[in-house]
């Protein structure tokens, strides 16, 4: 049965305030960065949940909705959550787990195993992907477009963070398994990113680099 339609509201601009707001959007974006160094001052939960309530905004395959976002602020969860981190890093960089290509590719951002951050953020928020919804008699009911409906949702939980002021990373230890059993997720959920949020160390610092330009991400058709 289809859903019941109400009407759209939107609201229309100018072009002249159409180009100032993207103008001013894209120049907040362009000074986000990922962020390892943080400090320990606390964040308020409530600026948490309405980040997570930015995401949940996002589109998705029929309305599913696939994502759960766990919320970490427990001291000795976050000691868990860095201890299995590392284990799983250390492999990855020093038990010839990741390929020389890749270690390659990560050598110019100084990354290592050490992810000492995990305990330092006043938050983590580990995003889990529905692989399959359950039903209230326990039947599985399926989810279209998983990952491309969490990494929208993704997206946009980071430029929520960012525009209130907040600081991130998107963390992926490979494997990720071990938050599932962690965290005490169900089986149809899989670990899709995980995300310590704080603010910066007063001495942090990021590699120097240069984004590409639109040239090189846009290419029209047809003219």
């Amino acid at each position: 049965m289809p859903a019941p339609m109400i009407p759209l509201e939107f609201a229309l601009m100018s072009v002249d305030e159409q180009k100032t707001r993207a103008d001013t959007f894209y120049q907040e974006m362009d000074q986000r960065r990922s962020v390892r160094f943080f400090s320990d001052d606390p964040v308020p939960r409530h600026l948490i949940e309405q980040a997570i309530r930015t995401a949940s905004t996002a589109p998705s395959g029929a309305h599913r909705q696939p994502w759960r976002f766990v919320l970490i602020g427990d001291a000795d969860v976050k000691r868990e959550i860095r201890v299995a981190a590392e284990e799983e890093e250390k492999e990855n960089y020093e038990g010839g787990r990741l390929p020389e290509h890749w270690r390659e590719a990560l050598e110019p951002l100084g990354t290592d195993w050490h992810k000492e951050f995990l305990e330092i953020v006043p938050w983590i928020v580990v995003m889990f992907e529905e692989r399959y919804g359950v039903n209230d008699d326990g039947s599985r009911r399926h989810n279209f477009y998983v990952k491309e409906s969490c990494g929208i949702a993704a997206g946009m939980f980071i430029a929520a963070l960012h525009h209130m002021g907040l600081a991130t990373l998107t963390h992926t230890p490979s494997p990720m398994a071990f938050l599932t059993k962690l965290l005490g997720r169900p089986e149809n959920e899989r670990p899709f990113c995980m995300f310590p949020i704080g603010y910066p160390a007063d001495d942090c610092v990021v590699p120097d680099l240069v984004r590409k330009p639109l040239d090189d991400v846009m290419v029209e058709v047809g003219r």
